[in-house]
């Protein structure tokens, strides 16, 4: 993506200085893909309500569960898997399951 702007904002009149600055890992980025959601256990550590297999009450909601991201600003998502996990553990505390 920064080699592509890089190529095409000088021709706009643009600088591309900030898409090729070296910042320290974490600092302007959103990490994601360390607890991969899935349907096989085997292959995934997080269930479709981000539930920790090797747990009845870890729920892993921010972008750890997602692999990537379609846009620069993920977070409305990471709301919407909080409150579809917490919607999901509210159920099942009511039928004593967490």
């Amino acid at each position: 993506m920064s080699i592509t702007a890089a190529e095409c904002w000088p021709k706009r009149g643009r600088t591309t200085s900030s898409l090729t600055q070296q910042q320290p890992a974490g600092l302007v980025i959103h990490e994601m893909g360390t607890a991969r959601m899935g349907k096989d256990p085997k292959t995934s550590v997080l269930n479709a309500h981000n539930r920790a297999g090797m747990s009845r009450i870890w729920f892993v909601t921010d972008g750890a569960a997602m692999a990537s991201t379609a846009c620069p600003e993920p977070s409305i998502t990471y709301m919407a898997l909080t409150a579809r996990a917490a919607a999901y553990a509210v159920e099942a505390m009511k039928r004593r399951e967490l």
